[in-house]
């Protein structure tokens, strides 16, 4: 937790006012019972009235004090507790943005959600309660211990005694409670997992007739979290009772011996009434721990889960240096794959790569991948060059590679071995949001965002013009849709363009990829849904274009008038070269060709 409180430093003065506001509100009710106990001792047991006046009217004026005081201190806790609240949610999504896909996939999407809302919003609202009543809290009870003792020395002693035995309990339970919680947060997080792949696969669940299924498998993992919070409740609730019981108790042996001093006159009522006060003080304090220590308890768990994100370290681009220097690759300096190095002899490499645009041609050399925390090898021993502006088909079955392939480009992932070259320059040395400017990525999945039509293609590139959003959505064949649509390119989509078509949202995200003017254009098996005559005159339009086009597919119509033909098979190379060539030296190509265009069928010429 005293991690976090780095974040606060920006609003050290309205913390720093909070807690002096507090701390004249508190020294204003300790002095409360000690002034009771002069108008009951000088006033009214002397049958003086002008001194219960006088001592009165400071008693009331020392409760409005008290009243501005406890108003200017919640004011300036809540500006301090919610401005770092929002600056620790902006910090952690950019830090949650900086992530490889070899790091965002250590955590679970379900679980980063929760981070982001409920876990910060616990540590906000502990800030806020540490500001205004935690810190309250200690302070109330020391001072009263104090001022007990000052009154009545004999009396006073009596609470000296317990509340360190009540404070032993109570660091005890703090300790047990955290880890209690800290399983809460985790089965809080399954639950919320479940939750997105329920209301994500809705339409599959109905089709296949399971909602009774995930019915009770939600309730399975809502049932764990539950008990679990039922267990940390338990905990923490049976610490009140006993708190109490030892706090009455003491609050009889202070009347039965206060009623003896009184008898021998070593105490005055006045003086009992006062410890009495300040007993209930005590009492009124230890009371809030219950809650505080539910609240602590579950901020410490959420503060454990935030400082994980932040001290998660990206080691993908470090061990691959490491590897490269064993190689014999030191000439050159690899940077983070977040951030361009400032080493001294590459500042000047580097900003001369940020100067200069990509002109797309890439290049791998032996390159070999596997994922994170996996043995098996994605890819291996991958070698092609391809210009710029040529056009890259890749085929392979299922689990061949494809994808791992293409995302090695934008450096979405690190190659293993090997290395990934664009423009001639090894990619790890080119500045990473440079290198992604250049590429337009459609992924296999479509993603579309809420808002308009027109919205999610400029979401390609910011200062699109509306001419080059029009153009963009020519060239991929989507124009004309878009003009149906009830208001045009202003028509608002649904979650995830539900009321779009498969192909209607593959291409929309083509065009949000066009529209970038991408020197490189990776297409990952993103033209499926789309008719053969559709996907024609989608590549047709792409000839234009003076980029780079890797064009992931399974249809051999795709791949004619292909420059280079890259063929997959469990990770490695099998085969590359133009249409004719895998035909005349790839067995499995002429299988491929033969299963969809029939076994007699001729060579498809090529419209290149």
């Amino acid at each position: 937790m005293l991690k976090l409180f780095v974040h606060l430093k920006k609003y050290r003065v309205a913390a720093i006012a909070a807690l002096v506001m507090m701390l004249i509100e508190l020294t204003v009710e300790l002095a409360q019972p000690y002034l009771i106990s002069k108008i009951i001792d000088n006033g009214i047991q002397q049958g003086d009235l002008a001194v219960v006046w006088m001592w009165g009217g400071v008693l009331v004026g020392s409760a409005v004090i008290a009243f501005a005081a406890g108003i200017a201190s919640s004011f300036f806790a809540s500006h301090a507790s919610l401005g770092f609240g929002y600056d620790l949610r902006e910090k952690l999504y950019d830090k949650m943005q900086t992530f490889s896909y070899a790091v965002f996939n250590r955590f679970a999407t379900s679980s980063l959600i929760t981070r982001l809302t409920g876990d910060v919003t616990q540590v906000q609202d502990t800030i806020f309660m540490s500001l205004r009543f935690m810190t309250r809290v200690p302070l109330v009870v020391i001072g009263s211990m104090i001022m007990a003792v000052v009154v009545s020395p004999r009396l006073g002693l009596l609470l000296v005694v317990m509340v360190p035995v009540l404070l032993v309990v109570v660091i005890w339970m703090i300790k047990k409670a955290a880890l209690l919680f800290r399983n809460v947060q985790r089965r809080l997080d399954a639950v919320n997992g479940v939750i997105q792949e329920n209301l994500t696969g809705i339409r599959l669940i109905r089709v296949f007739v399971r909602m009774g299924h995930e019915i009770e498998r939600f309730a399975s993992f809502s049932g764990k979290l539950m008990k679990g919070t039922i267990s940390a409740l338990r905990l923490t609730e049976t610490t009140m009772p006993f708190m109490l019981l030892m706090m009455n108790g003491c609050i009889i042996a202070v009347l039965w011996f206060g009623r003896k001093d009184i008898v021998s006159g070593s105490a005055t009522v006045g003086e009992v009434v006062a410890v009495i006060n300040y007993l209930l003080r005590t009492i009124g304090a230890m009371s809030a721990l219950s809650w505080i220590l539910v609240t602590f308890s579950r901020a410490s768990a959420s503060a454990q889960r935030l400082n994980e994100v932040f001290e998660t370290e990206d080691t993908s681009e470090t061990e691959r240096t490491g590897q490269r220097e064993q190689a014999g690759h030191t000439d050159t300096d690899t940077q983070s794959s977040l951030a361009p190095l400032h080493s001294s002899g590459s500042i000047q490499h580097v900003h001369e790569q940020d100067q200069r645009t990509v002109q797309g041609e890439v290049e791998f050399r032996s390159v070999g991948f596997s994922y994170p925390n996996s043995e098996i090898k994605v890819l291996e021993d991958i070698t092609f060059s391809a210009k710029a502006g040529e056009r890259i088909a890749i085929m392979g079955a299922t689990g061949s590679g494809k994808s791992s392939l293409v995302q090695l480009i934008p450096r979405l992932y690190t190659e293993e071995q090997g290395e990934v070259r664009i423009d001639a320059t090894d990619a790890s040395e080119l500045d990473l949001p440079t290198l992604r400017k250049a590429i337009g990525y459609v992924p296999q999945e479509v993603v579309l965002f809420t808002g308009s039509v027109r919205e999610n293609i400029a979401w390609g590139r910011e200062d699109a013009t509306m001419e080059e959003i029009v153009e963009a959505a020519k060239r991929a064949q989507i124009h004309e849709t878009i003009e149906q649509l009830p208001n045009g390119y202003d028509t608002l989509l649904g979650q995830r363009g539900v009321n779009l078509s498969g192909g209607q949202k593959q291409r929309l995200s083509i065009a949000r990829a066009l529209v970038r003017r991408p020197s490189i254009l990776i297409l990952d098996d993103s033209t499926s849904a789309l008719d053969v005559a559709t996907e024609g005159r989608l590549l047709g339009a792409l000839e234009d274009l003076s980029c780079t086009t890797f064009l992931i597919t399974q249809k051999i119509s795709s791949t004619t008038s292909a420059d280079l033909i890259l063929l997959l098979d469990d990770g490695r190379l099998i085969g590359q070269g133009k249409h004719e060539d895998l035909m005349e030296s790839s067995e499995l190509y002429r299988r491929i060709h033969e299963s969809q265009y029939g076994e007699g069928a001729q060579y498809v010429q090529s419209t290149h």
